[in-house]
């Protein structure tokens, strides 16, 4: 008996079909792990809790005031609120405690009340459980209404847990699921959602991304199989909530996927990763202890550097970065295009803040971010792994770049050369004024005084002036633009450069799990770093207070001095035209070199012998 069927990806049977490859793959599981498949991220909500007070606790010991806190679980997260200020039985905290949670709400909130008896020692006064779909939702900063709970007290009796009848402690709280922020999972610096959670507050969607994951090409063999390198490979990518998964070629180091995908967009300026893979889940590699997948390689791709409605049809290295140095896995050529319904609300988004005004009015700090963040990329990869076949955490992870906060001697290397190449700019416009000044080319320094002295006589033409320069550097920059997306740059990332003991920290565990005596090594050589780090800091500081210092009087002369200068420079500008004032700076400041001396200027010098506060540091 046979079965024909022929069509395309468009039809309904596609993801049912069976390849040509299949034939090698051995058993129903190993098959589940090779087909294509969607996802959707669970919808995620912040919980706030804000604990208020207790009524009527009843500590054991009555002679003594209780140290009382109270302990909130939601799934695998634990928060606890400082010790109460008011040691009573009507504790007060008024303190506000953040989680994530997600839909279905099949997990209760757990609140318990609990006395610090000895460092060591807590003893439960009283315990509430409540479920989440009761839960108050909130789509902006209106406060919810308080609710009191009524707290159970558990005893001990042969051994099995009963519940105490006659209680009668409550705790006050205000709980509100949040729906006016965005729960981030991703980083924000290349982030592909930025809606809030509530769905009442989308705007409509500015236009279509489409993907086409057409082929790799160059692959290097991932694992032995019979004697040979091969490679099992498939692609993941992931935007917004929605998340794909290609079908696994099987055995090929060229493999050709052509599989088309499309998002929804809202907001241009946010970010596509797709990252490739190697299966390791086939011919019984799914059993337990099995291997994790491997890393092929990733691409992401900023939705604003592309040109509407244009194709771009290009192959991306595939880089991973190993113990051993940088290495390219690859090739892989993608069809990208990103077609817009309506050009107006586009350029519109441009004006919008990046994040739901809720994170503008009620802001959460720095640390309540990344500890939400972790908690989210927790429940995400947890969802996704039941998934059938499932999205395992070690892909999750790398996409969603879980790891990309730890410390890096590589990325911080090259954090602060890219912040050296920003204000490259400024440096070489500082050159270019010093040349101009010690007259390199007598030419433009003639020009620029003709320039400046028309400028200070008609300043209004000063800014125009400042615009048109603008516009004519853009335009002329435009003929260079990039005629493709970029990808990941390795000489931008320091990774060739890195050093192998720099490289296997980065991939150390954390906790480390080296000896004692690399980790002395590396955390002296930190400490070097550091220090230097710590002396620039100081160095800054320094100067600030010197500018503190010109009217605090902590040098009692040099504040005279200023004050009298400022006294005398007002009376002067005040009986001075603007113009008079301007021109003599300017030529002063433009003076031949002949009139020049290597000296440093008074003012630097009076700057310089400002007092500052190191004096007055241990």
């Amino acid at each position: 008996m046979l079965a024909v069927w022929m069509g395309t990806q468009a039809d309904e049977a596609f993801p049912e079909a069976w390849h040509s490859d299949a034939a090698t793959v051995s058993g129903t599981d190993s098959l589940a792990n090779i087909r294509s498949k969607v996802y959707l991220s669970p919808k995620l909500w912040y919980l706030r809790v804000n604990v208020i007070e207790a009524q009527d606790l009843v500590p054991s010991d009555q002679g003594r005031y209780p140290e009382v806190y109270v302990k909130a679980i939601l799934g695998n997260q634990v928060l606890r609120t400082r010790v109460s200020p008011s040691r009573s039985i009507n504790p007060m905290w008024n303190e506000d405690l953040m989680f994530v949670a997600s839909e279905p709400f099949e997990e209760p909130l757990i609140l318990s009340v609990e006395d610090r008896i000895a460092p060591n020692k807590d003893e439960v006064l009283g315990r509430c459980a409540i479920p989440m779909h009761h839960v108050d939702r909130r789509l902006d900063h209106n406060p919810v209404n308080t609710r009191w709970f009524n707290l159970e007290k558990h005893v001990i009796v042969e051994g099995e847990k009963k519940k105490e009848i006659k209680f009668a402690s409550r705790i006050h709280m205000r709980i509100c699921l949040e729906g006016g922020y965005h729960v981030l999972d991703e980083s924000t610096h290349y982030s592909s959602d930025l809606r809030p959670t509530a769905k009442q507050l989308w705007k409509h969607s500015i236009g279509v991304l489409e993907l086409g994951i057409l082929n790799a090409q160059g692959l290097m063999p991932m694992k032995p199989k019979d004697g040979r390198g091969t490679t099992d490979a498939y692609c993941v990518a992931k935007y917004g909530q929605k998340w794909v998964r290609t079908r696994t070629i099987i055995d090929s180091f060229t493999p050709k996927w052509n599989e088309q995908y499309t998002w929804e967009v809202f907001d241009p300026c946010t970010v596509i990763t797709i990252g490739v893979f190697d299966n390791c889940h086939l011919h019984g590699g799914d059993k337990p202890g099995g291997s994790r997948d491997s890393r092929i390689g990733k691409v992401r791709i900023r939705l604003s550097t592309l040109e509407t409605d244009r194709v771009y049809t290009h192959s991306y290295p595939l880089l991973v970065l190993h113990r051993n140095g940088v290495k390219k896995m690859g090739e892989i050529h993608l069809a990208v295009r990103f077609t817009c319904s309506s050009l107006l609300n586009m350029m519109h988004m441009y004006s919008h803040p990046l994040l739901p005004k809720m994170h503008y009015i009620h802001p959460l700090t720095v640390s309540q971010l990344d500890s939400l963040r972790h908690q989210a990329t927790v429940i995400v990869s947890v969802r996704l792994s039941r998934s059938e076949p499932p999205l395992r955490k070690e892909i999750v992870e790398y996409m969603l770049d879980v790891g990309s906060h730890m410390w890096s001697m590589r990325r911080s290397k090259a954090n602060f050369f890219r912040i050296m190449n920003v204000f490259g700019g400024l440096i070489a416009l500082g050159k270019w004024f010093d040349q101009i000044c010690n007259w390199k080319n007598p030419i433009t320094t003639v020009l620029i005084h003709i320039l400046f002295i028309i400028l200070v006589l008609y300043p209004e033409l000063i800014l125009p002036t400042i615009f048109l320069y603008l516009f004519l550097i853009g335009v002329w920059h435009y003929r260079r633009r990039s005629r493709h997306p970029p990808h990941m740059d390795t000489r931008l990332s320091h990774a060739e450069s890195a050093h192998p003991d720099e490289l296997d920290e980065e991939f150390d565990t954390f906790p480390t799990s080296q000896s004692a005596d690399i980790v002395r090594m590396r955390y002296d050589r930190l400490r070097s770093i550091a220090g230097r780090i710590q002396t620039v800091v100081g160095d800054l500081a320094t100067q600030g207070e010197r500018l503190q210092s010109l009217l605090s009087w902590r040098d009692p002369r040099a504040t005279a001095l200023f004050v009298l200068f400022c006294l005398i420079a007002a009376i002067v500008l005040y009986i001075t035209p603007f113009q008079v004032v301007a021109v003599l700076i300017g030529l002063y400041v433009l003076r031949h070199p002949r009139f020049r001396h290597k000296l440093p200027s008074v003012p630097l010098n009076f700057f310089r012998r400002l007092p500052a506060r190191t004096d007055s540091m241990l």
